[in-house]
């Protein structure tokens, strides 16, 4: 299949097919299913231990690209109100403070993260409680046995990144256990049902004109998106709908939060990549048409159902202002009360654009190449 825009390419379900030999879409329809499988594994792995020795001092989630996401979401969920720091690492080094004190969860989907398995290990010498969760018979999983951490298996959907709910529902339940999360076993399975009418209606089959992932993913085709999240929750979800814009669409993208965005790429909107409409009179019929860009800047906005009233005057004068300079803009708004529900939509929202935004390009979106040839570079 020839590399370039085609927006034909969604309009025919065997197109798609042959455009997503790895099966993309289906594992990002698993999410659902994902929810439910973590839940008897958390059950099986007897996570009720971690409250042994009462509430640790701080969490902190160490794994990388998919799988680092992980944590990203816990924060969000526990929220501002949460009794301890909860943070995330994404390298080889425990920061200093760290120690036996506090939880450390290491999440890595192959279990062989390398940059994961390190922390975990220096984790294991500093005395720290410990929760592993990642593929079974891997190195993560026999570094468990080895220092009696508590281990999560993880069966991978296919790719990490489309194993976020895997990945991700056993530190939600890890913190419910310690009293650090809201997370009935209702609240999980309503999440479940949101996801799964996600997946209806963003189904392979549904047209163009109908499928909101198809109908954005053409309208940000060419454009340089700017992702903004209107609260900690959805800017976590932008972050990621960039991140899987990068590995399923091989596509840049660059993620922000209001209010902070306001203070910096805002500016972006009076630049290069602003098609500039704001200074050029569409009613000039001598204006030079070829300074005029037919792509540029695109601000994708991921809206929240709780904002700082503040945030949501912010956002909305962004866009404003977007519009006003002939900057393509699109706004997607969670679904649901519950921070699980609001991420978890926004989240599989985006995973469909990228996919099908990959497919109109004639991308395939399964493989990362780059990433496999910057491993094989550092391990010569």
């Amino acid at each position: 299949m020839s590399v370039g825009l085609d927006p034909g390419r969604l309009e025919d379900l065997a197109a798609i097919e042959a455009a997503d030999p790895g099966g993309m879409l289906r594992q990002v329809a698993s999410s659902a299913a994902q929810i439910r499988e973590a839940q008897r594994a958390v059950a099986e792995a007897g996570i009720a231990s971690l409250a042994d020795d009462g509430r640790p001092r701080a969490i902190v989630v160490t794994g990388m690209g998919g799988s680092g996401i992980s944590g990203d979401v816990l924060t969000a969920i526990c929220g501002i109100g949460c009794p301890v720091p909860v943070t995330t690492v994404r390298g080889y080094r425990l920061p200093g403070w760290v120690g036996a004190a506090d939880l450390v969860i290491a999440v890595s989907c192959s279990g062989g993260t390398e940059e994961t398995l390190a922390v975990a290990a220096d984790a294991a010498r500093r005395g720290c409680r410990l929760l592993f969760v990642g593929g079974t018979g891997s190195p993560l999983a026999e570094l468990a046995e080895r220092t009696r951490a508590t281990f999560v298996p993880v069966r991978s959907v296919g790719q990490p990144r489309s194993t976020l709910w895997g990945l991700t529902i056993p530190l939600i339940l890890a913190a419910r256990t310690l009293g650090l999360a809201d997370a009935p076993d209702a609240v999980l399975e309503a999440t479940a049902t949101r996801l799964e009418d996600v997946a209806h209606r963003c189904r392979p089959s549904s047209e163009p004109f109908l499928n909101p992932a198809k109908r954005i993913a053409l309208d940000l085709a060419g454009d340089v998106p700017l992702v903004w999240g209107t609260s900690a929750l959805a800017s976590t979800a932008a972050y990621r709908f960039c991140c899987q814009l990068n590995e399923n669409a091989k596509y840049p993208a660059v993620p922000g939060e209001v209010p902070e965005a306001n203070h910096n790429q805002v500016m972006a909107f009076d630049g290069f990549f602003a098609r500039g409409a704001a200074s050029a009179d569409p009613d000039d019929f001598f204006r030079d048409r070829a300074d005029e860009a037919e792509h540029g800047l695109h601000l994708v906005v991921l809206r929240d159902t709780q904002e700082h009233p503040q945030a949501r005057k912010r956002a909305d004068a962004s866009v404003e202002m977007a519009r006003d300079r002939g900057v393509a803009v699109t706004e997607l708004m969670a679904e649901g009360e519950h921070p699980l529900e609001r991420i978890a939509t926004l989240v599989a929202l985006a995973d469909y654009v990228t996919v099908y935004l990959a497919v109109a390009l004639g991308v395939d979106p399964t493989p990362v190449p780059a990433i496999q040839e910057l491993k094989a570079r550092i391990a010569t």
